[in-house]
């Protein structure tokens, strides 16, 4: 429940910046391909997760991030995020939570709809917490995988509904999850 009461404090204190970028579509307005050809992004999501954890008694759980980023090309973008999973129940008694910081580049095809499929990999750093019931909190290199689509509402607004493969790679028993997430994407 804290980390749901979390995610909705982060997306509203988040709020400000739509409305802003809201506001400065009432501008005339810029050609997409000129808009969306660089810029800096800020960034959040929340969604499911599922943890493949064989012994997991509740393999789901709230996952939740944010992120800044830069729009090098129609093309392509990159950007950095920190992301956290709630409580998976490994066993009466026992959760397991993750982190991680992800360096993250992304492949948008661009077509002539405001819908833009893309792809993308991530690298970063992710850390386990355990609470109760076992003896381990640890960290390692993480990575990901992420697939997806957004939706165009302006030159500066866009919905991002997608799929995210992570794991952090702990030497014994790695934490890989399947998650899908929705947020927006404020562009500058």
């Amino acid at each position: 429940m804290k980390f749901f009461i979390r995610v909705v404090l982060a997306s509203t204190a988040l709020m400000p910046l739509a409305v802003t970028a809201q506001a400065t579509d009432l501008a005339p307005s810029i050609p997409s391909e000129v808009a969306t050809t660089s810029g800096i992004y800020v960034r959040g999501d929340v969604g499911v997760s599922y943890l493949n954890w064989g012994s997991a008694t509740n393999n789901m759980a709230f996952v939740g991030d944010v992120g800044i980023g830069y729009q090098v090309d129609p093309s392509f973008r990159t950007d950095l995020t920190y992301g956290m999973t709630g409580n998976y129940t490994l066993a009466p008694g026992s959760t397991l939570s993750t982190s991680t910081i992800m360096g993250n580049v992304y492949y948008d095809w661009r077509n002539s709809t405001p819908l833009t499929p893309y792809v993308g990999v991530g690298v970063g750093y992710g850390w386990q917490y355990n609470a109760g019931g076992g003896a381990f909190n640890s960290s390692a290199i993480a990575l990901g995988l992420k697939a997806g689509v957004s939706y165009d509402f302006s030159n500066n607004l866009a919905l991002d509904v997608g799929y995210r493969f992570n794991d952090i790679l702990v030497g014994g028993q790695n934490t890989p999850e399947h998650q899908i997430a929705a947020g927006l994407r404020i562009k500058f």
